[in-house]
């Protein structure tokens, strides 16, 4: 579930009336001038629109309010051209409850060494203003990410970029809708979590509705027909349920429950859900294409009630869009200790993305020894190979966390013909042993977001966006340095919430 309309990142100029109108259309000009080199990057997901140069305090604290203000604004972009003195920011950052990023920039790449005189310095002394404006940030204690370079450098568009991706999924989740049909799947720990809390922390409101509200849409669908012909056209439908085989009316029922869970979705204005097995009413499936459908569409999802996992799916979604890559909703199931390298095989009973296969996927019926009810409808794939990473997050009850894992999705060694629903294969970094024990002892959860559209880099602007610990795996991790971080963590998180 997308936006229709692109969000927009505001970029302030800042400067000051010591240096006259003459100067000030000179800043004004470059200012216009690095919006647009950023725009002709053609790499960042979201709009860049100016506003005039800021150089008094009123003004200052008037456009940042108007940026909390706007729902097009995921996050503001700063930069002191010439020389702003920071006490004219203070009450306007003290204001601003969007992101921050602090662009350390210049408009010349290179200096004029034979024609340099002191106009030119006293225009271009980013330099100096941006000092200033650093020291009145941290003074404050402002939030924000600061990218040093020239805008025509691609690493620093590609931070910007992480960062603007990270500040439309934390846009998202503040904004998000999320229905539960049913509780979590019963005596399961890390699918319990604090709903008030996560509403405070991530913004996102999160309620349950009995499952048999959800069966009515269904029962009202009459019509699928459309539907059925598209997943002809998206996928390679199994004979059996193809038009005219001996369980197509397992197919169309499956239809019914895409067609009345998207009605649910639209009518609520619902952007992430969860389903649980252990409570499916009068529903003849367990949903599985819908929900795969569903994911595909940037919908949150989180099986056996998982609601904070769902929430999690839905910000990423958001943060990977214009991306040619997928992310899904998955769980680790079982492991490969050796010959070759040991990876992990991860799945779910039915609900993963398409987004992240390799190729069209098959649609097709099997039995489920679990639920109680007719064999549901699913796609079978296998995920596409390169980078990646997977993410949990998990409610310690004093503060949440996430936990990261940078992998390797491969193909699997051997085919698995008998092995009905769709898969990942991974190579955690930076070993099997040492990625299993750093997570296990961060209390990650089983239940994860697999996303090979969205950097480890976007990870952690957007947990420092929500003020939630990220502790990462990578190919630098061992188990004793882990341990130490998250001792660590600890004592800082517990000061940091106060007395």
């Amino acid at each position: 579930m997308t936006s229709a309309s692109k969000p927009q990142l505001w970029f302030l100029t800042g400067s000051q009336a010591l240096y006259g109108e003459e100067t000030l259309e000179q800043v004004a000009g470059q200012s216009l001038r690095i919006q647009q080199l950023l725009d002709a990057s053609g790499a960042l997901p979201a709009e860049i629109v100016g506003k005039p140069v800021l150089t008094e305090a009123a003004s200052i604290r008037r456009v940042l309010q108007e940026a909390n203000a706007d729902a097009a604004c995921v996050g503001v972009i700063a930069w002191m051209h010439t020389f702003s003195p920071a006490k004219m920011w203070i009450t306007g950052l003290d204001a601003l409850r969007k992101p921050l990023l602090h662009l350390h920039t210049q408009l010349n790449e290179t200096l004029p060494w034979s024609t340099i005189d002191m106009d030119f310095m006293n225009l271009n002394q980013a330099a100096h203003g941006d000092r200033e404006f650093g020291f009145i940030q941290t003074r404050l204690g402002v939030p924000r990410k600061t990218v040093a370079g020239h805008v025509s450098d691609p690493a620093v568009v590609a931070r910007i970029d992480a960062w603007a991706r990270a500040a439309i999924g934390a846009d998202h989740l503040r904004n998000l809708r999320l229905a539960r049909f049913g509780d979590n799947m019963r005596d399961v720990a890390v699918t319990e979590g604090d709903k008030v809390e996560a509403e405070l922390r991530f913004g996102v409101s999160v309620n349950t509705y009995g499952v048999n509200e959800l069966v009515e849409q269904v029962d009202s669908v009459s019509d699928v027909d459309s539907l059925v012909r598209r997943y002809a056209e998206e996928y390679n439908v199994v004979p059996e349920l193809a038009a005219g085989g001996a369980r197509h009316e397992s197919l169309q029922y499956a239809a019914r429950i895409e067609a009345g869970l998207r009605k649910f979705l639209t009518d609520g204005g619902f952007g992430a859900f969860t389903t649980n097995f252990e409570d499916l009413g009068g529903l003849r499936q367990l949903p599985g294409l819908a929900v795969q459908r569903l994911m595909a569409d940037g919908y949150g999802f989180g099986g056996e009630g998982d609601w904070k996992t769902s929430a999690l799916l839905a910000a990423v979604k958001a943060m990977s869009v214009g991306r040619d890559r997928g992310t899904s909703f998955m769980e680790d199931y079982t492991y490969h200790f050796g010959p070759g390298k040991p990876k992990i095989l991860g799945a779910h009973m039915l609900e993963v993305c398409p987004s992240i296969a390799a190729a069209k996927p098959s649609c097709e019926i099997h039995a489920l020894g679990i639920g109680g009810r007719e064999d549901p409808v699913r796609l079978v794939f296998d995920a596409a190979p390169g980078p990646g990473v997977v993410l949990g997050l998990v409610d310690l009850g004093d503060r949440f966390r996430l936990v990261a894992n940078e992998i390797d999705v491969v193909a699997p060694d051997e085919p698995l013909p008998n092995l009905p629903v769709a898969r990942a294969v991974w190579e955690p970094a930076p070993s099997l042993a040492t990625s299993a024990e750093s997570w296990i002892t961060a209390g990650g959860p089983h239940h994860t977001v697999l996303t090979q559209a969205v950097s480890t880099e976007t990870l952690r602007d957007f947990a420092n966006l929500l003020g939630v610990e990220l502790l990462v795996i990578d190919k630098d991790t061992t188990p004793h340095d882990f341990a130490d971080r998250i001792r660590w963590n600890q004592a800082y998180h517990r000061l940091a919430q106060g007395f």
